[in-house]
C-alpha cells in the first residue's frame, strides 16, 4: 500500500487553507544521508493545524502534507527558481537549515535526478490535489479562496533584519487577489492592536500564492506568515504556548472570515 503525502479534509464554504511546511516525516532512506540537524527539522511551521483549530467549524477545506520542507518545499516552483531575486533563500530540496547548518553529510546532497524524483513522488500529488480541490470549489461556489498557511522564527537574521512583523500578508504585491482583499486583512490585525503587520514586505507570497491566485477567475490566494512568537515557544523543543496562543487565535478566525465574507 503506496504511502499518503498529505491529507485533506474536503469542506462546505468556498476557501481552501494549505499550510505546505506543518509536514515532519523524512523517509528513512532520505534520512541515511542527512545530518543529525535535519531530523530536528527546526524549520517547520510548528502546531499550526493546532492553531487553526477553528477550520473545521467553519466549513473551510484544509490540505497539510506529511513530509518535511527538508524532503522537497511545496511552496518553491519545481524548476527551483528563485522567488526573490538578489534575495538568499532555501531551495526546492533544501541543502541547509534557516541558520546555514548543512543538511546532508559530504556528497550526499540530492542531484538532479533525485530532485526529480522527489517532484513526482512529493510535490506533484500535494499540488494536484490543491489544483483539484480549487476546481472543485470554484465549480460548486463560483468562486474560490485560497489560504496558504506559514509561520516563521520572529528573529532569522540570514533572511530580514531584526524582530519581522507579527503578521506578514502576501498577494504577490496585488496580483494573486482582487483590490483591497490584502489591505482589508491588514487592517483587521492593525485594527485589533495587539500585534505588528505589514502587506508585502519581506514575504510577497510563495510559489502556491502567486502560481494558484487568479482573480480575474475568481480564484483569489492569500499568504500568511506569522511569526511564531506570537503563539509558541520558538527554541527547542519548540512547544506550542496556549496563553499566547489563545489571544492570537481570534485574530486569525477574524481573518478567515472576513476573507469568506469579502465581496470581491
Amino acid at each position: 500500500m503506496k504511502t499518503p503525502t498529505f491529507s485533506l479534509r474536503r469542506g462546505r464554504v468556498p476557501m481552501l487553507v494549505s499550510m505546505p511546511h506543518v509536514g515532519t516525516a523524512i523517509p528513512a532512506a532520505l534520512a541515511a544521508g542527512m545530518t543529525p540537524v535535519a531530523s530536528r527539522v527546526d524549520d517547520t511551521d510548528w502546531h499550526l493545524e493546532r492553531l487553526y483549530d477553528f477550520l473545521d467549524s467553519l466549513g473551510v477545506s484544509i490540505l497539510v502534507p506529511v513530509h518535511s520542507r527538508y524532503v522537497i518545499d511545496l511552496n518553491r516552483p519545481p524548476d527551483n527558481v528563485n522567488l526573490y531575486p538578489g534575495q538568499d533563500t532555501t531551495g526546492l530540496c533544501p541543502v541547509d537549515t534557516f541558520d546555514r547548518e548543512p543538511l546532508y553529510g559530504p556528497g550526499r546532497a540530492p542531484d538532479e535526478a533525485a530532485i526529480a524524483q522527489r517532484v513526482a513522488a512529493y510535490w506533484q500529488p500535494y499540488h494536484t490535489a490543491l489544483q483539484e480541490e480549487l476546481a472543485r470549489i470554484h465549480a460548486q461556489h463560483g468562486r474560490a479562496l485560497l489560504w496558504d498557511a506559514h509561520s516563521i522564527r520572529s528573529q532569522v537574521p540570514r533572511f530580514f533584519d531584526g524582530r519581522l512583523p507579527d503578521f506578514n500578508f502576501g498577494t504577490a504585491s496585488g496580483a494573486s487577489c482582487g483590490p483591497g482583499l490584502g489591505e482589508r486583512l491588514r487592517d483587521i490585525v492593525a485594527t485589533h492592536g495587539a500585534y505588528s503587520t505589514v502587506l508585502n514586505g519581506r514575504f510577497k507570497g510563495g510559489y502556491i500564492t502567486r502560481q494558484y491566485g487568479r482573480p480575474a477567475q475568481h480564484i483569489h490566494a492569500v499568504q500568511l506568515e506569522l511569526s511564531q512568537i506570537t503563539y509558541m515557544q520558538e527554541t527547542l523543543p519548540y512547544a506550542f504556548d496556549d496563553t499566547r496562543a489563545a489571544a492570537v487565535r481570534p485574530v486569525l478566525h477574524a481573518l478567515v472570515e472576513a476573507m469568506l465574507a469579502w465581496p470581491g
